[in-house]
């Protein structure tokens, strides 16, 4: 079913499904990492304002970086169309470029309010995984992030052809890392840096995979961007959890 990518228009200005689908994951992300930062509150320095700060200045800095990380791996063409760079509204916004900015934020801001990064880390590793889930359905809208041609039951029509719903494959992964994280992990957590260490390896792993079957991925040469990305995410995730564990010992 074709899905109209403008909701409404306001004024003649069109709001697209993409950016309400994104906000609406924004705003829900938030409201998980206040209950986060509630569960862990005054733990290794860490209190709900805090998280909570912390989590609008990765949400705007972590959109510039999705929207940066598109832009130069597509430079061809918007160096032909200035005008489009910041037409966030259209699509275009790679997540990895948005979690490498976020990251950065989030480990910056915490040393400047001398809180356990991990820990803040660890606040907002479930409602991320959430606001992933609801937004790759502005892709679905768009008619974008889909895979190639296939016959599986479950395919999607795009363009006349049968394809693989990739994008759903990611939004149900990060769904079921949403809800192992806020309602098992955080638990039964054993050490701080735990959550944010089992996204990076979890959605890495299903990330890489599910890149190999989609048509529109960034390219580095013969290689998919998206792909040498969760490499190196998987071996972060695997060393956080492995300095957090010796930290956690060490305490």
């Amino acid at each position: 079913m074709k899905i109209n990518p403008v909701a409404f228009k306001i004024f003649g200005l069109e709001v697209r499904w993409y950016g309400i689908l994104i906000a609406l994951g924004v705003f829900l992300a938030i409201l998980v990492t206040e209950s986060m930062a509630k569960k862990k509150s005054y733990k290794n320095g860490l209190y709900k304002d805090i998280a909570n700060d912390a989590s609008l200045l990765a949400v705007i800095i972590g959109v510039l970086g999705a929207r940066l990380y598109y832009v130069i791996f597509e430079w061809d063409y918007y160096s032909q169309h200035l005008d489009e760079i910041f037409a966030i509204r259209n699509g275009g916004l790679a997540i990895y470029g948005g979690i490498i900015a976020g990251g950065l934020t989030l480990y910056f801001f915490s040393k400047h309010k001398k809180v356990n990064f991990f820990s803040l880390a660890d606040c907002i590793a479930p409602g991320l995984a959430l606001a992933q889930s609801i937004g790759r359905w502005g892709n679905y809208i768009n008619g974008e992030a889909h895979g190639g041609v296939t016959d599986v039951p479950w395919a999607i029509l795009v363009d006349g052809e049968r394809v693989h719903p990739t994008f759903f494959y990611e939004s149900f992964v990060n769904f079921l890392i949403f809800l192992f994280l806020y309602f098992y992990l955080s638990k039964k957590q054993k050490f701080e840096g735990q959550l944010i260490s089992f996204y990076m390896i979890f959605y890495g792993i299903a990330r890489f995979f599910i890149e190999g079957m989609r048509t529109d991925s960034l390219y580095i040469g013969s290689f998919r961007v998206s792909q040498l990305v969760s490499i190196g995410i998987i071996i972060f995730g695997l060393a956080i959890r492995i300095i957090a564990k010796k930290r956690q010992k060490n305490i």
